[in-house]
């Protein structure tokens, strides 16, 4: 297969470094141009960067110049992960000059023609970007890192059972803030139970992702969500406490049932991202753990233990899922091979 040349947009920061350590001798794609901001242009992709990934900096990428993040590049696929500051405008001139961008930003993912796309949840809603106003381009969003792990727990239980309302405190790693991230002064010895945005981000976004499409529009799932974050001391992987009241009394056995024969379109097509196992269940009371559980399905599979009924709701358990390679960079490349085997890149570029 002819690998298709990328870009990444906001190439120096985190979830650009993770960007291209998973796109590394990736079946699928190439990383051709590397773009950031202005100070960053003109430099070698070496000096202008701080890398913190843990596998050393390949040499053509370390060589390579930084471009403005204008739409003026060779690659017609582009990965977002810019700041939420400056990535509106920037996605949008993208779009319009028929580029297709998958973004890990939060700009438009409540735009009612852009996709907030979990490929093994939502595929269909690939859909909509035909409606999209850039003519030859396109936006896809990918959701908020914490939202990721809660609906892959949460769209077996509603296919079965249905879901009135669900109640979920987060453990957010420190990764999730970005590089440098939270100054160590605040983070040792404690928690910081406010992340900015993140609560209404988890109440949001489950109810598009878990939408249905009617009419060419996305219907919100109707489910009633109450939301609080806290950040934590751990590098990565995102540990959330979930009570969930279902619309069709079940039982514990059914619940686990659902959760470990869950598969969806990116199993069948068997995406190179894709886990073979999109959830984990543990059984083991103190499973699951970050340092232990969060690389599981090479970071690409979530994992739920501690299932066990709840006297305010029906069912509580708890989530990990790694908020880096999931929740970010892993999400969206999977996005886009979603959109490849779908024929959604020939059919625009």
């Amino acid at each position: 297969m002819k690998k298709n040349k990328v870009a990444i947009l906001g190439a120096t920061g985190s979830v650009g470094q993770k960007f291209i350590e998973l796109l590394s001798n990736h079946p699928w794609f190439e990383i051709d141009e590397l773009a950031a901001s202005d100070k960053s242009a003109g430099k070698k992709y070496s000096d202008a960067v701080n890398w913190v990934m843990q596998i050393p900096l390949d040499k053509k990428i370390a060589g390579m110049d930084v471009k403005k993040c204008e739409p003026v590049l060779n690659s017609k696929i582009v990965f977002s992960a810019l700041d939420a500051s400056v990535a509106g405008t920037i996605e949008e001139d993208f779009a319009k000059a028929g580029y297709i961008v998958i973004s890990n930003a939060r700009n438009h993912r409540f735009d009612d023609d852009v996709p907030l796309m979990v490929p093994e949840i939502n595929s269909n809603h690939l859909e909509i970007i035909k409606i999209q106003k850039f003519e030859k381009g396109a936006i896809v969003t990918n959701p908020n890192c914490s939202t990721i792990g809660l609906v892959m727990a949460l769209k077996p239980l509603d296919d079965e059972f249905g879901i009135e309302s669900v109640n979920v405190v987060t453990m957010q790693a420190i990764s999730g803030a970005g590089y440098p991230g939270v100054p160590s002064m605040d983070i040792i010895d404690n928690v910081i139970p406010f992340i900015g945005g993140e609560e209404d981000k988890m109440e949001i976004e489950p109810k598009k992702i878990l939408g249905k499409i009617t009419g060419g529009k996305i219907n919100y799932a109707t489910i009633t969500i109450s939301a609080q974050c806290n950040r934590v001391s751990v590098i990565d992987g995102h540990t959330e406490c979930v009570q969930v009241k279902l619309k069709k009394k079940t039982s514990k056995e059914e619940i686990i049932k659902a959760w470990n024969n869950f598969s969806a379109e990116p199993q069948k097509l068997k995406l190179p991202s894709a886990p073979e196992k999109p959830i984990i269940y543990l059984e083991d009371e103190k499973y699951p753990q970050p340092r232990i559980h969060r690389n599981l399905g090479k970071g690409m599979s979530v994992s739920i233990g501690r299932l066990r009924e709840c006297s305010l709701f029906d069912y509580k358990f708890v989530i990990l899922s790694h908020n880096t390679i999931r929740g970010a960079a892993g999400g969206t490349i999977l996005i886009a091979e979603l959109m490849k085997s779908k024929g959604y890149l020939d059919k625009y570029l």
